[in-house]
């Protein structure tokens, strides 16, 4: 059952940091652990910010369609609109069979696919690329700068992934946030989270006039690297984009479970 294991480790860590990035946006989000269904919804502009998850092991076609119901009632209860996260491997066959039919039911559409990873991280020496200066995000201007890129490489409008991030103090001081420089300008980053003993990748990034240049592999490696240093975490998950997925298994991650990300319909 180690896939299982390690499905179960990838959606308890979504919902261990978004917990705090959530709750670091808006104090006053929407936070709870209802049976079956994580709510972190911040309600803000960055739509990875509000997030609904599934929970439940093993969960049959039945129950999967009470979930599916419930998680959009609370989608649309929301300002904002952002993503239910589902982890395939929590379902049961018949579940999975039925789940593009139980998804239209309850008024969801699949926005894009995903996939887990996890890796034990060993000791490595200081990442290094010739392009690029690694720094850490400390500063409002850098963190602005983090944002902007993401919000780049996912197309979103800059002002989104602002409103996600802009102040944050947890991601000046206790994420491992990098930026990537070439010749003074960010080109790429990577942050690393520490949560229950593990960490856990976000928001990697690169602008796309400088993707296919190894640049997000290098700074995703110097976050990588600055938090195991940090904490002495030798665990770490992400959840991957399918661009994304052939990075991280260079760097060492080993995929766990398909992820379907659904939005609402209309």
């Amino acid at each position: 059952m180690v896939e299982l294991a390690d499905s179960v480790e990838s959606v308890e860590q979504l919902a261990s940091v978004w917990r705090d990035v959530v709750l670091d946006r808006d104090p006053d989000a929407d936070v709870r652990d209802l049976p079956g269904i994580a709510v972190r919804w911040a309600d803000c502009r960055f739509a990875f910010w509000n997030c609904v998850t599934l929970t439940d092991v093993g969960a049959d076609a039945d129950l999967l369609g009470r979930r599916l119901g419930e998680a959009a009632d609370v989608m649309r209860s929301k300002r904002r609109p952002g993503f239910l996260w589902l982890f395939e491997d929590l379902l049961t066959d018949d579940a999975r069979a039925a789940l593009d039919g139980a998804a239209g039911r309850a008024g969801l559409v699949h926005a894009f696919p995903g996939i887990g990873m996890a890796w034990d991280v060993p000791s490595t020496a200081e990442p290094a690329h010739p392009d690029l200066v690694f720094e850490r995000v400390t500063t409002d201007d850098r963190l602005l700068a983090y944002a902007d890129l993401n919000s780049r490489a996912y197309g979103f409008p800059l002002e989104d992934g602002r409103d996600g991030l802009a102040g944050s103090a947890l991601w000046k001081e206790r994420v491992h946030a990098y930026l990537a420089l070439r010749d003074g300008v960010p080109v790429a980053c990577a942050a690393t989270a520490e949560a229950d003993g593990r960490l856990f990748v976000a928001l990697v990034a690169t602008a796309p006039e400088h993707q296919r240049r190894g640049y997000g592999e290098a700074v995703t490696r110097k976050a990588l690297h600055e938090g195991h240093r940090a904490t002495g975490s030798t665990r770490a998950t992400l959840h991957a984009t399918a661009a994304g997925a052939p990075v991280y298994r260079r760097i060492g991650f080993e995929p766990n479970s398909p992820i379907r990300f659904y939005g609402l319909a209309g």
